[in-house]
């Protein structure tokens, strides 16, 4: 052996001795995490302080033990599940040349079927890696399969980088494939292999592979903003009242003059392709799923509730009526003025949404766990996000203000801008501009200022008591 294959040999061993190192450290309750990369060290922060999943385990629970409805199986996730399948296939002659296994799991980490080399899959019976078996990461820690549900891209996560040191023999490469439209994760491919590093090229055939499933999904997609467009067109010919079309997430298809107000986005500006459609001023996520849920237990369900607006103080009615593509519920038309169907409640937080009690930032190798009046405001930079706190700059683990939008849902926290989340108990004072615009002067020696996006402003007026 070369000598610079000895130094990177120990190079990999000293990486894992501080992983290891690191882990127990973070075990015994220390949160001073280094040397981790922020992906994992974010998943070690969910095991510990969310889903309390035991360090301990070598095999993963059986999925019959999981709750059933935590992933509900559509035609659309069914087609999916039949692509990777064919592409597992497809692959599983090279994973199976580097003495690895190839699986396919659906969107709660539940595995639907393993392949590979025949000395592997042994190996992966003993970590109960095989159909039938739960690999979410509430269910088995840190690991290819379950972290790749909760990334926004592919993981790799590489021996006691694992929560569970009963895995750290493993080396495993996930990668999700998502809903375009609500961004759910459908369904996992994941190569794993044993005592051995995955090549480089394992990334590719990740990629290759889901390719055909993800570009199924965005042609669904595009068709089911259409058929909305078109169920708008029809309602709008025969009803006096504000309409605007929905998708599954609550995103704005096309809305007509009167719910364009309501919504604050553009009048009958239509957006088929689900990456550009609009993002209403009200937060109409949860009634979304709610409706595509239960269009989905009786197609004839019509639902009412009342919102509060920024065109007034009093609420407003509304009513949302599912709309079908091929037998299958693909969003809503939301009726103004009309109150018919059944009652909705009043939002309220789901179980498991709840605030996160911390906010992981990352400055270098250090993770700093962050209580939530810690962050005086958060603000994108692409898909980087940055958290601006007393000890500086930090960039949020997670990818996307989207995603940390939503783990801020509720409290103090609120979405002022298309860049900005801002902490309101940390709003020192508001700059008015000529034109009505307003700036947020933040708390801290720099008083940073925040715009405020017009079609938020009254919003943030009511929110600060202006």
């Amino acid at each position: 052996m070369s000598q610079t294959a000895k130094r990177h040999r120990m190079s990999d061993a000293e990486r894992y001795q501080a992983v290891t190192t690191a882990r127990e450290r973070f075990l015994a309750g220390d949160d001073r995490v280094r040397g981790v990369r922020p992906e994992v060290a974010t998943s070690w922060y969910r095991c510990r302080e969310h889903y309390h999943v035991d360090p301990s385990l070598s095999k993963a629970p059986p999925a019959s033990a999981q709750d059933e409805s935590s992933a509900e199986h559509t035609l659309e996730h069914e087609v999916v599940f039949a692509q990777l399948g064919g592409a597992a296939a497809s692959i599983s002659s090279e994973v199976e040349s580097l003495g690895g296994v190839v699986a396919v799991t659906d969107g709660a980490g539940r595995i639907l079927t393993v392949q590979g080399d025949k000395a592997t899959l042994a190996r992966a019976q003993d970590s109960n890696m095989a159909p039938w078996s739960c690999w979410s990461e509430w269910a088995t820690g840190t690991n290819g399969m379950g972290t790749a549900l909760e990334a926004p891209g592919p993981v790799l996560i590489r021996g006691p980088e694992h929560w569970c040191a009963g895995f750290d023999e493993w080396v495993c490469a996930g990668v999700a494939v998502r809903d375009p439209v609500t961004h759910d994760a459908v369904a996992v491919l994941d190569v794993s292999t044993w005592h051995a590093n995955l090549p480089p090229e394992a990334a590719a055939w990740l990629s290759r592979a889901v390719g055909n499933a993800r570009a199924g999904l965005r042609r669904r997609a595009h068709d089911s903003g259409a058929e909305l467009a078109a169920a708008f067109a029809q309602t709008r010919a025969r009803s006096g009242q504000a309409v605007a079309a929905l998708d599954a997430s609550g995103k704005v298809v096309i809305a007509d003059e009167g719910a364009s107000l309501f919504l604050g986005v553009p009048a009958r500006v239509p957006a088929l392709d689900p990456a550009v459609r609009w993002q209403p001023g009200l937060d109409l996520r949860r009634l979304a799923r709610h409706a595509i849920k239960q269009a989905r237990l009786d197609h004839g369900w019509v639902g009412s509730t009342q919102l509060v607006t920024e065109l007034s103080n009093e609420p407003s009615r509304l009513t949302l009526r599912p709309v079908f593509l091929a037998d299958q519920p693909i969003g809503t038309l939301a009726v103004f003025g009309t109150e018919h169907g059944d009652q909705m409640e009043h939002e309220r937080p789901e179980p498991g949404l709840s605030p996160p009690a911390r906010i992981v930032g990352v400055s270098g190798e250090r993770m700093v766990l962050l209580h939530r009046p810690e962050v005086r405001f958060a603000e994108a930079d692409g898909n980087d996000v940055w958290l601006i706190t007393e000890e500086g700059r930090l960039q949020a683990a997670v990818h996307g203000i989207d995603k940390l939008e939503e783990e801020l849902t509720g409290g103090e926290f609120m979405r002022v801008h298309r860049r900005f989340i801002v902490n309101l108990s940390c709003v020192r004072a508001v700059d008015r501009g000529s034109r009505g615009e307003l700036s947020l002067i933040m708390d801290g020696a720099a008083r940073e200022a925040v715009p405020v996006s017009r079609r938020n402003v009254p919003a943030v007026r009511r929110a600060l008591g202006l």
